[in-house]
């Protein structure tokens, strides 16, 4: 799944292009992505439209229109978000077309079809697509060590389960959790009510540093974007422990372990993030 600094590249590469851009034609190839409101309705009021701006909240993508409503959606594990020459061949697995004024075409592409739109009208709260639960973003100043300490130190839950929880920091998935928590050095398995003020210094600095990292390591042109489908990101040979199961550790030679937590896979260093 394309985490935080992912979906904040893509929204960098995105927005130029369909800035300015009127949307004359939308097709609905598999109408399981859209999630409000009725494929039909959406359709409808999504055509006509006029492209202002893009954002990103977390991992949400949002563009908005110029008569204020708006078109959120979410990658999930394998969203494809393009922006191609209309006459280019649809690809397997494209579930949505939206034409452009320019004769360009906004494609999505989901193998496993978990990804969603939600179509918002300017007077409509957004309380359907979660990211009025979302916590702090991973750059922002509100993001400090006290914050940490107040929404975590109580939680017996492990800090590499507490790091994916979006209601905390938003846009952290498993590979960042990983990465930020060997650079921190903290064992991934730790409970939040074993941390301690120096650890929870270490790891607003390391989040920030981390995830800022992942935005600028995956920098790449709009044709070098869509020359790897919107799914090729920059920052994979340069990982430290994400994926490196039976590697060495790139600082101390150890060799990168693998532990499951809360279903999910971590990878660590077992000197550098050593058990307490």
């Amino acid at each position: 799944m394309p985490e935080m600094p992912e979906v904040e590249v893509i929204r960098r590469i995105l927005e130029p292009q369909l800035k300015d851009k009127q949307i004359t034609d939308v097709e609905i190839l598999n109408k399981q992505v859209i999630a409000y409101p009725d494929e039909n309705i959406f359709a409808e009021l999504l055509t006509k439209q006029t492209i202002r701006s893009m954002s990103r909240r977390g991992k949400y993508l949002t563009i908005h229109f110029d008569n204020g409503d708006s078109l959120a959606l979410h990658l999930r594990m394998t969203g494809q978000l393009l922006v191609m020459p209309q006459d280019m061949p649809v690809e397997k697995h494209t579930h949505l077309l939206v034409t452009l004024s320019d004769e360009m075409q906004i494609r999505y592409i989901d193998v496993r079809r978990f990804g969603r739109f939600w179509y918002l009208k300017s007077d409509e709260a957004d309380t359907l697509t979660g990211q009025d639960k979302l916590g702090t973003e991973p750059l922002d100043d509100a993001l400090t060590p006290s914050y940490l300490k107040y929404k975590l130190a109580k939680r017996k839950k492990t800090i590499k389960e507490m790091l994916h929880d979006q209601s905390i920091v938003a846009g952290i998935g498993n590979i960042y959790s990983d990465e930020i928590l060997f650079a921190a050095g903290i064992y991934p398995e730790t409970k939040c009510t074993d941390l301690e003020d120096s650890d929870w210094n270490r790891l607003s600095a390391k989040i920030k540093e981390v995830i800022a990292w992942g935005v600028d390591v995956n920098k790449m042109t709009p044709e070098e974007y869509l020359a790897g489908k919107g799914k090729e990101y920059r920052n994979i040979p340069y990982l430290r422990v994400y994926g490196r199961l039976g590697q060495h550790c790139g600082d101390c030679g150890t060799v990168i372990e693998k532990i499951t937590i809360g279903g999910r896979s971590s990878c660590f260093c077992p000197v550098c993030q050593k058990k307490l």
